[in-house]
């Protein structure tokens, strides 16, 4: 298998197109974690994605026939640019599905390509279905994403070039190469070729915590269908594996690391600091890896090669992943602290801080005797620096809850933070996310109806993903059961959040 493919690779046809990117050192990132870290430059691609490799390789394989019938994939975004932009390059009509919710930046790409753009569904799933009904009615040629062997082997350019740049740059071996797993294409691709010339060089494929799919099949031993893939990450958000890349990664692939999106969110921060290029939350996955590798190892002095696979972000999204890089990096504390209501408490909690920068400061009047606060604390000591400082705190008198993994605080509770409501009855907290399209939250509300009463509604979007919202509901437990079985029937992801610490503290009745 590895030999077959290691002839493709070399006989791939990308450079009509695709150009060979820099492999850079990242030094202050290589400072930081006591490694040498390199970033494979993907970002820097015509279309800012690998993914015109796989696809350019794909359409210059196909028949005349097949070219003069059009093409059709389904896309989260970058294939769709990379087919878009191949089709333009040969005069081959192309058709790119992609969700709803793709980030508009990555649409407008396609369309500036010239490419024939239908929108559908929620999921890549969703669009791929699409798809498939398009091919049988139009007689397109569908071009896989991932699950083909010349779009693997497109991609498998890049192990090539890794390979190729690291020999005339550097004396010391490459110890380790992360690159986003998802559905498997990149990885398969880059792992063929790297292990038929270094098998000693591990390849480590990067997921997020709400898309494991690759690392779900490697797991379970073939590929599994995930009932549900968080879209934040949407260049791997893919619910199942392809056979093909399943079979090859199963041979090629060392390990799968699971990281946060705040993780994510962090690694795009330190990309920015190292190269001031912004990533997509895909393009910055394999970083987030290598972080969590090296946080787990505790090794030194190796050679780490990430592969910043992507640039297609919208610009709304920034304000969200700023917010979130700080608690990803363990750079910020989220705490509820309780301190005595009477003169000069807020200095003496302030001095027992001491000259640690305050990211925000929420306070509410509880009663006559105590005031809860809602507070953010830059750290520079990360995780241990947040421990030290509960502990303080606690040995001070101070009753504390570190709210820094605490998706309700957040996500809404850092932003509404304003006060109890006292004689509210059955009021029940419930966090509900949906697909964010224009008119998502007048769709939610006509779904959710009028017949219960909503006392406390935040909502947030935080750009082309999913909006989400914090619900407190009155429900008498006569009805709990007749209202569950309405939010089901919505559709939309919810959970029950009534018993949450933060929502106890700063919200409930």
């Amino acid at each position: 298998m590895i030999a077959d493919y290691l002839e493709r690779i070399l006989k791939a046809r990308v450079y009509d197109v695709a150009v060979e990117t820099p492999l850079e050192p990242a030094p202050r990132l290589s400072a930081r974690l006591g490694n040498r870290i390199l970033m494979k430059r993907e970002d820097l691609q015509p279309v800012f994605s690998f993914k015109l490799r796989g696809a350019y390789n794909k359409l210059a394989q196909l028949t005349a026939a097949e070219k003069a019938a059009g093409v059709i994939c389904s896309s989260a975004g970058n294939h769709g640019q990379g087919v878009a932009l191949a089709g333009r390059t040969m005069g081959v009509r192309a058709v790119v599905v992609m969700p709803v919710t793709t980030p508009s930046i990555k649409i407008d790409a396609v369309r500036a390509l010239g490419a024939e753009i239908v929108l559908h569904g929620i999921t890549y799933d969703d669009a791929y279905g699409r798809a498939q009904e398009l091919v049988a009615a139009e007689g397109l040629t569908f071009i896989h994403p991932f699950n083909d062997p010349a779009v693997i082997a497109g991609q498998g350019t890049i192990g090539m070039e890794i390979l190729r740049q690291h020999r005339a740059q550097h004396r010391e071996g490459i110890d380790a190469v992360f690159v986003p797993a998802g559905g498997g294409g990149l990885i398969s691709g880059i792992g063929l070729y790297i292990k038929a010339l270094y098998p000693e060089i591990r390849i480590v494929g990067v997921e997020p915590e709400e898309s494991p799919t690759m690392h779900s099949a490697l797991a379970a031993g073939h590929p599994v269908r995930l009932d549900r893939v968080g879209i934040f990450v949407d260049g791997v958000a893919v619910r199942e594996a392809g056979d093909e890349t399943f079979r090859i990664c199963r041979e090629v692939v060392d390990e799968i690391v699971i990281v946060t999106n705040d993780e994510v969110c962090a690694a795009i921060r330190d990309v920015f600091e190292d190269t001031r290029a912004i990533m997509e939350p895909a393009g910055a996955l394999a970083v987030a890896g290598i972080k969590r590798y090296v946080a787990a190892t505790r090794c030194t002095d190796r050679t780490l090669v990430a592969i910043n696979s992507g640039a297609n972000m919208n610009f709304d999204r920034l304000r969200y992943i700023a917010e979130r890089a700080a608690i990803g990096e363990h750079r910020e504390a989220l705490l509820a602290v309780q301190i005595p209501e009477r003169p000069g408490s807020f200095r003496t909690f302030c001095e027992t801080i001491g000259n640690r920068y305050i990211t925000e400061f929420n306070y509410r009047y509880s009663d006559s005797s105590q005031a809860r606060i809602f507070v953010g604390v830059g750290l520079t000591g990360g995780l241990a620096e947040r421990a030290q400082l509960i502990a303080r705190l606690r040995e001070l008198g101070y009753p504390v809850s570190d709210l820094s993994d605490d998706e309700v605080a957040k996500l809404h509770v850092r932003h509404m933070v304003g006060g109890l409501a006292p004689g509210l009855k059955d009021e029940r907290l419930y966090r509900i996310e949906f697909p964010e399209q224009p008119g998502a939250l007048l769709e939610f509300l006509r779904a959710f109806g009028s017949r219960w009463n909503i006392s406390l509604f935040h909502y947030t979007n935080p750009g082309s993903d999913y909006g989400r919202v914090l619900a407190g509901i009155q429900v008498p437990d006569t009805e709990l059961g007749e209202f569950l079985a309405h939010l089901k029937g919505t559709g939309y992801e919810f959970w029950d959040e009534s018993g949450n610490s933060t929502y106890r503290m700063f919200l409930a009745g």
